[in-house]
């Protein structure tokens, strides 16, 4: 199996991720275009203010049961950012992931376009792609998707540079952020129906408890530095 992690962001770093309203449409492209069938026209498919939002747990995410899924790619991990978002993926068929990013891109700016009466490319460029070829980057790579949200907190937006004040309040910060698959993989049933977490589950037994250690060498690092400055 061949993983890899891939991000996306807005044209001239633009906010593609306006409100809950968009992200949870985009939770809902993750699962929807996710499927060998034809795109169709998932904006139709989905009505925000007709579905409420802890609805969205469910397997089905607006999805006829008579229309069972034959999904193209394992979604290992997500995380929506302001201007961007990342992805873990492997394919389940030859092709999946170049099918299921051009749906996702394609799908999420027709509806961004028509939610907010523009025209044009939302997306800037090509998805990239990273492959995860090495042990320490498969180690790495799911904390490093889930800890994003931290920079949308002055207290933890230093974690890129190695450096936590508090891991108390880092994953406090990570337990209110809602848009991420850190959740589900914490034992919390959030976006449950999108992931693939098997690969990850023989790796990190807690996942919390990893993450939370992972944190605190950061902090501890810190504490060092500040003692010997």
């Amino acid at each position: 199996m061949e993983l890899y992690h891939v991000l996306n962001r807005g044209v001239d770093k633009r906010t593609i991720f306006l409100d809950n309203t968009d992200r949870a449409r985009f939770v809902h492209d993750l699962y929807e275009f996710n499927d060998k069938k034809a795109a169709g026209n998932a904006y139709r498919l989905f009505s925000p203010n007709a579905i409420p939002m802890m609805d969205l747990r469910s397997p089905s995410l607006g999805r006829m049961p008579a229309q069972p899924r034959k999904r193209i790619v394992d979604i290992h991990a997500w995380c929506i950012m302001r201007n961007h978002y990342h992805l873990l993926l492997s394919e389940r068929v030859e092709g999946g992931i170049t099918q299921f990013l051009r749906k996702l891109n394609i799908g999420y700016a027709k509806y961004f376009n028509e939610r907010y009466g523009r025209s044009g490319t939302l997306f800037q460029g090509r998805t990239k792609r990273v492959h995860i070829a090495s042990d320490p980057h498969f180690l790495y790579i799911l904390h490093y998707i889930h800890l994003n949200p931290l920079d949308f907190s002055d207290t933890t937006r230093d974690w890129r540079v190695q450096k936590i004040t508090s891991t108390k309040k880092a994953l406090a910060h990570l337990d209110e952020y809602r848009w991420s698959s850190y959740a589900d993989y914490c034992g919390k049933h959030n976006f449950p129906s999108l992931l693939s977490t098997s690969l990850f589950r023989d790796v990190f037994e807690n996942y919390q408890k990893e993450l939370s250690s992972y944190l605190t060498d950061m902090q501890l690092k810190e504490i060092a530095t500040l003692t010997l400055e």
